[in-house]
């Protein structure tokens, strides 16, 4: 189980758990509540409380847990007046560290638990992580994956992060050419896409003033590589939204996307000492 103590909307903490091949966690047994108890009073998470994964999102008043075990067979003490639905709109649970439950607005901003069951036989990679996605490249030192499942800009951004890695970073020719062969040997990616021929990496246009840095702060130019395509970048606007975030085509050159709305495959990057976290 993972603590995170900077508070998330409930849908976004969702997300990085999943992101991280986990659940957002929930006392599915009385055994399990005291854990989660001793991890938030571990964190000094004594006033506010923690997410659970207990929700009534896809049906007004139809609770469940994230891994769709019913309210009824779950080990809830309510505090006091509580659940309540403040305004007809409260539709998650919150842990409080006195272990009672509370319904909170899902849009709220709260601390959560990650949870995974504990899998034998784990095998690090020569990626230091147990993704078998992950290879090694001996021309950069560094790890990839490519992710076929398209995402917004700032969706891969967390995606990266959640596996222990970062939006790929184009630190030289040779580093380009790698990314553009890693392309090419996925050709296909799922649907569906916004644009199946372009990759989000890791850059961005930070203070929309089109000075493009990467995610590290570096200059392009600095950072070893900074060869756009041709008319690139353009800040082309699409539906009223312009494009300040990085991505690159199957040649390996640069071009400039939408941050939201649109999604695109990506590549992750991660040193081989970069172990996921605990």
């Amino acid at each position: 189980m993972k603590l995170h103590r900077v508070p998330a909307t409930w849908n976004e903490a969702r997300l990085r758990c999943h992101a991280e091949g986990a659940v957002l966690a929930s006392p599915l047994t009385q055994s399990f509540l005291p854990v989660m108890r001793k991890l938030m009073l571990a964190n000094n998470i004594t006033q506010c409380g923690a997410f659970t994964g207990i929700h009534a999102t896809l049906y007004k008043g139809v609770y469940t847990s994230i891994e769709g075990v019913p309210l009824a067979r779950l080990p809830i003490r309510w505090a006091k007046d509580e659940p309540d639905n403040y305004e007809n709109s409260e539709e998650c649970l919150l842990l409080q560290p006195d272990g009672t439950m509370a319904d909170v607005n899902c849009s709220n901003t709260f601390p959560f638990m990650c949870y995974k069951k504990k899998t034998t036989n784990i095998v690090a990679t020569a990626c230091g992580t147990s993704d078998p996605n992950y290879y090694l490249e001996p021309r950069t030192g560094s790890c990839y994956k490519f992710h076929h499942i398209c995402q917004t800009w700032h969706r891969a951004y967390m995606t990266c992060e959640s596996e222990g890695g970062h939006l790929a970073i184009i630190n030289s020719n040779t580093e380009a050419q790698v990314l553009k062969e890693l392309f090419a040997k996925n050709p296909t990616v799922l649907s569906p896409c916004s644009y199946k021929d372009i990759a989000s990496l890791g850059f961005l246009d930070w203070n929309r003033d089109n000075y493009w840095t990467t995610i590290h702060s570096e200059t392009l130019e600095d950072a070893g590589y900074a060869m756009w395509s041709k008319g690139q970048p353009d800040n082309a606007v699409t539906r009223n939204i312009p494009q300040h975030c990085g991505a690159m085509f199957r040649t390996a050159l640069l071009d400039d996307v939408q941050c939201e709305v649109f999604i695109y495959p990506f590549i992750c990057e991660k040193k081989p000492d970069s172990l996921e976290e605990n």
